[in-house]
């Protein structure tokens, strides 16, 4: 009894948020018949949420245009990866992300379709504390972006790591490490490292490895930073 009353209540929604797919004009009628064929029911309504959204950045532009390019190879394999994407996506922002990356790349704005699911790819490796410490880097001044910093202090403000600290702040350090060693390896943040200022040779820690200095954002992330703040 449980069971199907479940499955009735997924169905109800699946069948609400279709009827809100149909009811967007445009991107409404393009993702149809593809969230038909990828989306489970139970994910759709996050779908209708997603094509709201893109629809408003694309109210701008020629729709029959749009639809060609939607309906090309290329552009088709972008919107079904920025489907699944926004499917599986636990809050609006990261649907806001999704459709401002895709309005750039259907418009022919400011990367192409290939370069467009290269940062839709890079986008779907990235948590939203990943982003956080990514857009933290945007300024290289040390009060710079205060308020985004004040925000989000509670991602960005991690307790140093020394013998007397507790586990839990070092779980905390280590996570936050792990995020920024993450934006490393995917190419939008770039380690400066120390230099002996005598020598100018670089310096290593007790384990061999290389002295981060600090981490500055890269052409790749300011570009990813743009295509996902539409512009900002």
């Amino acid at each position: 009894m449980a069971n199907e009353l479940e499955t009735k209540n997924t169905d109800y929604v699946a069948s609400a948020a279709r009827a809100i797919l149909d009811g967007v004009p445009f991107v409404g009628s393009l993702l149809a018949e593809l969230a038909g064929s990828l989306i489970p029911n139970q994910r759709i309504d996050r779908v209708a949420k997603f094509a709201v959204l893109l629809e408003a950045r694309l109210s701008t532009l020629e729709k029959e245009a749009l639809s060609r390019q939607a309906r090309d190879p290329a552009g088709a394999d972008l919107l079904e990866e920025a489907l699944r994407q926004a499917a599986s996506s636990l809050s609006d922002d990261r649907r806001e992300r999704i459709a401002s990356l895709i309005a750039n790349g259907l418009s022919e704005g400011e990367v192409s379709y290939l370069e467009s699911k290269h940062l839709l790819k890079i986008l779907g490796e990235l948590s939203d504390a990943e982003l956080i410490w990514l857009r933290s880097h945007l300024h290289d001044e040390i009060d710079g972006d205060s308020e985004f910093r004040e925000k989000h202090s509670s991602v960005l403000n991690l307790p140093a790591a020394h013998l007397g600290s507790s586990q839990p702040d070092l779980d905390k350090n280590t996570v936050g490490e792990s995020y920024r060693q993450h934006l490393v390896r995917t190419g939008l943040l770039e380690n400066r490292y120390r230099t002996d200022p005598k020598t100018k040779e670089l310096k290593v820690d007790s384990h061999g490895r290389l002295q981060v200095q600090r981490r500055t954002i890269t052409s790749l992330g300011r570009l990813l930073l743009r295509v996902i703040d539409g512009g900002q």
